[in-house]
């Protein structure tokens, strides 16, 4: 039997997402970034994206009281793991863990302090509506994870979502887009409007695709790379030559060795050939 007809009876025993909400007094918490959706149409869409194949374990953060989580463990997926913060989430979410059992496993903890690759078994996705005020925060760590999952299909702020697929010489463009597209491929699949939500966001969400690389873009020091990134977009209308005059002591030769005129400015400048920069000051550095 299919693991979704097999879920699909379960899921006669559970009173609907909507009731979970009232039955358990949930209402979305600001301070936790919390957003419910509800939209079912919007589930679907981003499950059908994930494109969740048999055996792929599934890691889920902030699943609330469970919408996108029913839609998970209707898929192929081996398990799904969930983290949850809020302790009201995590009583509303026993009964789904009681009907469904092994495959679903909840973890209540911050995200933040979890050690992820110690839950992670490959091969492993990661599918979520990341709560809005640690999102950025949970996309470098998961880069950053030692084992990477193949595929992460996730739900931000579009704001945030189009700073991180952004290219050179957008206005989006910075820090956060060199990070992720040095470490993945990034690319915005689709918006989601405020009322696929409750309570409604006052902003359109985005749902990106990250595909983690199986090394980096090009060699960089994640360490040199970050400083250097930051010190350029610090001063984002300065030229090159003004951003990073404190990294060293001949920054206009530094920077005309590896290619970069010193007079342009940092949002028009690759990913590369900051990684060339980055390397350059490593060398220098030795």
């Amino acid at each position: 039997m299919s693991a979704s007809k097999s879920f699909g009876r379960e899921l006669g025993d559970l009173p609907t997402v909507s009731q979970v909400i009232l039955d358990n007094e949930l209402s979305a918490r600001k301070s936790l970034g919390q957003h419910f959706l509800l939209d079912g149409r919007v589930i679907a869409r981003i499950v059908n994206s994930a494109g969740i194949e048999a055996g792929v374990q599934v890691l889920e953060i902030g699943p609330g009281p469970g919408g996108l989580t029913r839609a998970l463990l209707a898929t192929p997926a081996k398990a799904v793991v969930a983290i949850e913060r809020d302790d009201r989430s995590v009583e509303a979410l026993r009964d789904l863990v009681r009907v469904v059992g092994s495959r679903f496993h909840l973890i209540a903890g911050d995200a933040l302090a979890v050690d992820l690759d110690s839950l992670c078994v490959q091969p492993f996705q990661i599918v979520a509506n990341l709560p809005y005020n640690i999102g950025t925060r949970l996309v470098l760590d998961f880069l950053h994870m030692s084992h990477k999952p193949k595929k992460m299909t996730l739900m931000l702020q579009k704001e945030v979502a189009q700073r991180m697929v952004a290219s050179p010489g957008g206005k989006h463009y910075g820090r956060l887009s060199i990070i992720v597209q040095w470490l993945a491929r990034a690319r915005v699949l689709f918006d989601v409007p405020a009322r696929a939500f409750k309570p409604e966001p006052k902003v359109v969400s985005s749902v990106i695709e990250l595909i983690p690389r199986p090394w980096p873009l090009a060699e960089a020091e994640p360490d040199i790379l970050e400083l250097v990134t930051q010190k350029a977009f610090g001063q984002r209308r300065k030229m090159m030559r003004v951003s990073l005059k404190t990294l060293h002591p001949d920054i206009v030769n530094l920077l005309q060795r590896v290619g970069v005129s010193p007079t342009r400015r940092p949002q028009d400048v690759t990913i590369r050939e900051f990684c060339s920069i980055a390397r350059e000051l490593h060398s220098w550095s030795k």
